[in-house]
């Protein structure tokens, strides 16, 4: 199947080669290395979405539902063969089985990295967007229990602009682009010991909240 915008193919047959081996080793990476699962996502070109729908509501920001997800433990082989299949497409991870996200403004959330990287905060991996949006991966379950670690650290009252995404989430990862706005790309990019498990959201969300509430 091709991958195309409007029914015009969007990249030339030698770019999507280059494409398609790029998108492999990196979903190699994720699925072999990290252990994540990866979806096949929709690009963005002129705001006018891959999907195919002229209504799409997140142009170049959603899973394709046609296809395939490449499961954790999936080989540069596996992972190359299933981006033959949707050449260009990009590289999105659902949340809320490795792990969740902690989304908040950009400028909030670099300084309040290297606050947590001065105090010795464990943390795990962390990318930026191209829409201005700074996201800390943190353990599954922090969605469900933000309002309540909010509560219980005088938050809840607070306008926070500090979301949770939990399971059915699914977020852009780097290199891919998003929406047609550019790149996502690593501020802290994932490491062993934090890959698989990354810090429980209440070790750092003190930290978040009061540079999100100064902000």
């Amino acid at each position: 199947m091709g991958f195309t915008i409007g029914g015009i193919r969007e990249m030339r047959s030698g770019t999507r080669r280059r494409g398609r081996a790029t998108g492999a080793t990196a979903v190699a990476e994720y699925t072999g290395l990290w252990g994540w699962a990866v979806v096949p996502g929709a690009r963005a070109a002129a705001g006018a979405c891959s999907c195919g729908d002229t209504a799409c509501a997140a142009p170049g920001a959603h899973p394709l539902d046609f296809a395939r997800e490449v499961p954790p433990g999936a080989t540069l082989g596996m992972a190359a063969d299933a981006w033959a299949e949707i050449p260009g497409a990009s590289v999105m991870l659902p949340v809320g089985r490795t792990f969740d996200v902690l989304d908040v403004a950009e400028a909030a959330g670099r300084r309040a990295l290297v606050r947590m990287e001065r105090m010795g905060l464990p943390l795990g991996p962390v990318s930026v967007t191209p829409d201005g949006r700074t996201q800390f991966f943190v353990a599954p379950g922090a969605a469900a229990g933000l309002p309540g670690l909010l509560y219980r650290m005088g938050w809840d009252d607070a306008d926070l602009d500090l979301r949770a995404l939990g399971r059915g989430a699914h977020v852009t990862a780097p290199p891919s682009d998003l929406g047609g706005l550019g790149p996502v790309r690593w501020l802290r990019p994932p490491a062993p010991d934090t890959a698989a498990t990354p810090p429980q959201a209440r070790l750092l969300l003190g930290t978040l909240a009061y540079i999100c509430h100064r902000w």
